[in-house]
């Protein structure tokens, strides 16, 4: 008996319908929606129903309408307005009252809207939003809200904790985090209210009382610190601060914090030493920035829990509020001019300069430093006070023009920066973002000038694409140059590109004022050992 023959057997008596729909089959012990169900026997929807579908339409259209994309399951509603944050997520009246008085918001931004409800629904979160976007108070009030809702747990332990990749970011945070949670009658004494949080920023103080003590020396629901003052800490033979207690991990400028350096000083290392010290079982984490690597996609989808990924606007994109130009200066003595000229030709202050190390930060200042302008720098050379009172000057206006290194690329709200001019042409399409993200910020326009030389013709395509993307004109040939290869890119992004001295004064005059400087060093430095 062949196939045929069993299926006739089988088929005895049975008629088929060739018009049979697949959705109509009813397979037995199969779980079939209610609502599915009521269309396929040809009853109408209940209201219901149809009350549920046009909910999720609006959300879904919603999210198109703010180009919020997310990838994950289980995704929680938006939060549209700051009377939800109160009344549905729970968010304390002080904070929601701070967001529109003090920091002067109408609405939330998109990449608030969707990690807000997230974190507050305990979900682990990897964020990538434009530059000034509002990512620091899409994690701060989220974490904020918890810790004052949470019930806390007796001893002097840490609640929360977020890392900033420099001093500068983590003290800026520390600011807009004092400056969410207080009250009318805190303004008076600059002081947090004592029966709200307390928050604490590991400064070099803290670190010394810390380290004085042995250890913890006070109750902390938030710290915000840099990743090498927490490694100090914890890496003593008696780890001197124990974060075995915290409930929320936060790292800001992420993928910052995941590069590759030194062993033991990389910032991977150091994250990576946190990471294992928090021991807490109910740990949640959120990974926030404008840029992400692959890798550390993959890290986050691999090592956290049930992750959802929230991307605003495209992955490491130029913002498109930043009018942005290329332009060709030939060489380094072209740089000099053509900066010159935007000097000369008058700009909107304030602006930033980026060059690509502390020594030609230098070199620039010396050669700008008489052209008839507010000017000054900033970069690793300078101590942290004199690095603070240069940044109060950028903001109060008393500073027209910043000479800076990359250190001050990452997440810095500089006020009302008007222009950037990449001096030196950025080693990547990440740093490029980053670096011209300090203007066009929160909903305003900037515009950023980027020179490049013959020597910078490999990594032009790159930036050019960018450009491009944000809506801005390129020529043609620069979008056809060669492409360069993944393992190029990935090795040009950690070296720096051999360029010619700034300074135009001649080499022997240079070298003789090197000499003098060691000498007057040499001096004081036999003085101090006759003491």
């Amino acid at each position: 008996m062949d196939s045929e023959d069993i299926f006739r057997q089988l088929t005895v008596g049975a008629s088929f319908n060739s018009k049979l729909n697949l959705k109509d089959l009813r397979i037995p012990g199969a779980i079939i929606p209610s609502s599915n169900e009521n269309v396929q026997s040809g009853q109408p929807k209940n209201r219901k129903d149809e009350k549920n579908e046009k909910s999720d339409d609006t959300k879904v259209n919603l999210r198109k309408q703010m180009r919020i994309f997310v990838q994950g399951t289980d995704v929680p509603d938006l939060v549209e307005n700051f009377e939800q944050l109160a009344e549905k997520f729970g968010v304390h009246s002080i904070c929601v009252k701070n967001l529109t008085e003090k920091f002067g918001f109408s609405a939330l931004t998109p990449i608030q809207m969707q990690s807000i409800p997230a974190m507050l629904d305990g979900r682990e979160i990897l964020a990538c939003a434009p530059t000034g976007s509002g990512k620091t108070l899409a994690f701060l009030i989220p974490v904020v809200s918890h810790l004052l809702n949470a019930k806390k747990t007796k001893g002097k332990n840490v609640r929360a904790l977020i890392l900033s990749p420099t001093r500068e970011l983590a003290e800026q945070t520390f600011s807009e985090c004092k400056k969410l949670i207080r009250s009318e009658n805190d303004e008076v004494d600059e002081k947090i209210q004592e029966d709200l949080l307390n928050i604490r920023l590991m400064d070099k103080n803290l670190v010394k009382s810390f380290t004085e003590n042995k250890k913890q020396t006070c109750e902390i629901d938030l710290l915000i610190s840099t990743p090498n003052r927490i490694i100090h800490l914890i890496k003593q033979e008696t780890p001197i601060l124990k974060l075995d207690s915290i409930e929320w991990l936060v790292v800001d400028e992420s993928d910052k914090l995941f590069e590759d350096g030194k062993e033991d000083a990389s910032f991977r290392d150091q994250l990576g030493r946190i990471y294992s010290a928090c021991e807490n079982p109910k740990i949640r984490r959120a990974m926030f920035s404008a840029t992400f690597a692959h890798d550390v996609q993959q890290w986050c989808v691999l090592n956290m829990d049930n992750v959802l990924q929230v991307t605003v606007g495209g992955k490491n994109t130029a913002t498109s509020s930043v009018k942005q130009e290329l332009k060709y200066v030939g060489n380094e003595q072209g740089k000099l001019l053509a900066m010159q000229d935007i000097i000369r030709g008058g700009f909107a202050p304030p602006a930033l300069v980026f060059v690509q190390s502390k020594e030609r930060a230098k070199e620039l200042y010396a050669e700008l430093v008489y052209d008839g302008i507010n000017i000054d720098v900033i970069h690793g050379d300078r101590t942290p006070e004199q690095r603070e009172k240069a940044i109060q000057s950028l903001h109060a206006g008393t500073t027209w023009l910043m000479i800076c290194t990359e250190h001050m690329g990452r997440g810095m709200d500089f006020r009302n920066v008007n222009l950037v001019v990449n001096y030196d042409f950025p080693n990547s399409a990440v740093t490029y973002i980053h670096r011209i993200g300090r203007t066009g910020r929160a909903g305003r326009t900037g515009r950023a000038i980027t020179l490049f030389t013959d020597q910078d013709r490999a990594l032009l395509r790159s930036i050019a694409n960018l450009i491009k993307e944000a809506g801005c004109e390129v020529p043609e040939y620069m979008l056809k140059m060669k492409k360069m290869s993944k393992e190029e890119r990935k090795k040009t992004a950690k070296t720096q590109t051999k360029r010619n001295t700034i300074r135009t004064a001649p080499p022997d005059i240079l070298k003789g004022g090197k000499k003098r400087k060691m000498e007057v060093k040499n001096k004081k430095l036999q003085k101090l050992k006759e003491k």
